[in-house]
C-alpha cells in the first residue's frame, strides 16, 4: 500500500482491495506486530512498524483510536458496522492484529458470559421450525444479486477445495462439488439428497456429471427460487427437484445424502435428532457426507460469538468434531473418513473478502452499508480464525450398515 498524499486524503467510508496473501497461516510478524498506519479525521497521521503498512485504520481522533483498543470484540465490530471507523488495505491482517492482542478481563468477561448463557443460547435447547426458518431467511434472503458479487458463478456458499493456492475460486468450487460426489461414490440413477441445498450448485452438478436423481431442500425463498430456475434452465426437471422445506419434513429414502454448511444451524444439543433424521432418510448401505465448520476442543464461545449470533447467523452454534462423531455413532452410523479442509476455507474466505471489496459499489446497490460491512467483517474474521486454527472445516463420511459389499473398503475410489 503506497501511503502518498492521495491516500492521506481518502475518507474512512472507502475500503480498498486488500493485499493478496495466500499463506495457510499468518506470519509470525503479523501475529506479533504488523506494520500499519492510522489516519485521523482531523489531519493527523501515525505509522507503526518499519515496513510498508499492511492496513490503515481511519478514525476521527486519537482518542477514538485509543478507545477502540479498549473495546471488546462485539463493541468493536458494531463500531465498524456503523461506520465509526474503517480499515483500508488487508482487513484480514487487521483481524489477526486485533485477535493477537492481549485481552483484559473486562473485555473478555461480560460478553463471553453472555455468549455462553445468554438468551441467544436458549436456541441450543429449543428452536421451533418457524424460528429456524426465520433465522435462515435472515442470512440467506438478503439478495441473490448481493451474493453474486462475491460467490462463484454457481453461487456455492461453502468451503472450496483448492488443488493449489493459485487456483481461482471458480475452479476450486467446482473441484469441491466433485470431491463431495466422489466421496459419496455417486452412481448413475442413485437417489441423492442435499440437506440445505443453498442455490442448488451441488444437486445440479450431481445430476449432470454423475447421473444422480437429486433432491435439495432449503428454508430460503431466494435460494429455492434460484435453484428451481437453474434446474429448469438446464433441462434437469426429471433429475432435479427442490423443496422449500425443513429437512425434518422430508419424506422418502435416499441412496446418498450430503449436508454442506448446514449443520452449523442445528445446535449442539440437537445434533442427536439431526443425525437420527439423516439415518431415517438414508437407505441401509448408504453414505452421508457431513461438511461443516467445527471448533477445536480448546476453543469456546466469546464476545465474537455474540456478534455472529446477533448480526450474521442467528440461531447458529458451532460444535466440536468429537460432538459430530459421538452423535453420529450413537444414532447408528459408522465413521468411514474424516478430512479437515481448514486451509481451504481460509483461502475461500480470503477470496470472498477480496471480491466484496472489489465489488463494493455493486454490493451497495443491493444491500445497505451496514449489511455490507457486517458480511465483510464476518468473512475477514473467519479467514483469520481459519488461518490461526481457531476454526476447522471437517468433512465426515458416514456409513449406514447394510450389506458388507456396500461399505467402502479403501479410500482409493475417492481419488480415482
Amino acid at each position: 500500500m503506497n501511503l502518498n498524499d492521495h491516500d492521506r486524503a481518502r475518507r474512512a467510508e472507502d475500503i480498498s482491495v486488500p493485499l493478496h496473501i495466500t499463506d495457510d497461516v499468518s506470519s509470525t510478524a503479523l501475529k506479533e506486530e504488523p506494520p500499519y498506519a492510522v489516519e485521523y479525521g482531523d489531519g493527523g497521521f501515525d505509522l507503526y512498524g518499519n515496513a510498508e503498512p499492511l492496513f490503515k485504520i481511519l478514525v476521527p481522533t486519537r482518542a477514538d483510536f485509543q478507545r477502540l483498543f479498549a473495546c471488546d470484540a462485539y463493541s468493536l465490530a458494531m463500531e465498524f458496522v456503523q461506520g465509526k471507523f474503517s480499515v483500508e488495505g488487508d482487513l484480514i491482517a487487521a483481524a489477526h492484529f486485533y485477535y493477537a492482542r492481549p485481552r483484559t478481563r473486562t473485555q473478555a468477561g461480560l460478553l463471553t458470559t453472555l455468549a455462553k448463557f445468554g438468551i441467544g443460547r436458549l436456541e441450543s435447547w429449543f428452536q421451533t421450525k418457524q424460528r429456524a426458518s426465520r433465522n435462515i431467511r435472515f442470512h440467506y434472503d438478503q439478495s441473490n444479486d448481493f451474493y453474486r458479487q462475491f460467490l462463484d458463478s454457481r453461487m456455492v456458499y461453502s468451503c472450496a477445495y483448492f488443488k493449489d493456492c493459485d487456483q481461482s475460486l471458480e475452479e476450486a468450487q467446482l473441484q469441491k462439488l466433485g470431491h463431495i460426489c466422489r466421496k459419496l461414490d455417486l452412481q448413475d440413477g442413485e437417489t441423492f439428497l442435499d440437506v440445505g441445498c443453498g442455490w442448488g450448485g451441488l444437486i445440479t452438478h450431481a445430476a449432470e456429471e454423475y447421473g444422480a436423481v437429486s433432491t435439495g431442500c432449503t428454508l430460503s425463498v431466494e435460494q429455492f427460487n434460484f435453484a428451481s430456475r437453474q434446474a429448469a434452465e438446464r433441462l434437469l426437471g426429471q433429475k432435479v427437484s427442490v423443496e422449500l422445506s425443513d429437512y425434518r419434513d422430508i419424506e422418502g429414502s435416499f441412496d446418498k445424502i450430503a449436508s454442506v454448511g448446514m449443520f452449523e444451524h442445528v445446535g449442539r444439543r440437537r445434533l442427536k435428532k439431526y443425525f437420527k433424521t439423516l439415518n431415517r432418510l438414508l437407505r441401509p448401505g448408504g453414505l452421508v457426507l457431513n461438511h461443516g465448520i467445527t471448533r477445536p476442543e480448546h476453543v469456546g464461545d466469546s464476545s465474537e460469538t455474540v456478534f455472529i449470533r446477533r448480526k450474521v447467523f442467528p440461531g447458529g452454534e458451532l460444535a466440536h468434531l468429537s460432538d459430530v462423531i459421538r452423535y453420529a455413532e450413537c444414532t447408528g452410523f459408522e465413521v468411514i473418513d474424516v478430512e479437515n479442509l481448514r486451509p481451504h476455507y481460509a483461502l475461500t474466505c480470503r477470496a470472498w473478502v477480496e471480491r466484496l471489496q472489489q465489488n463494493a459499489a455493486q454490493c451497495l446497490r443491493h444491500v445497505d452499508r451496514s449489511v455490507y460491512r457486517t458480511w465483510l467483517l464476518a468473512l475477514a474474521a473467519s479467514a483469520a480464525y481459519f488461518e490461526d486454527n481457531l476454526l476447522n472445516l471437517n468433512q465426515v463420511l458416514l456409513y449406514k450398515p447394510g450389506s458388507a459389499a456396500s461399505r467402502p473398503f479403501t479410500r482409493e475410489y475417492m481419488y480415482a
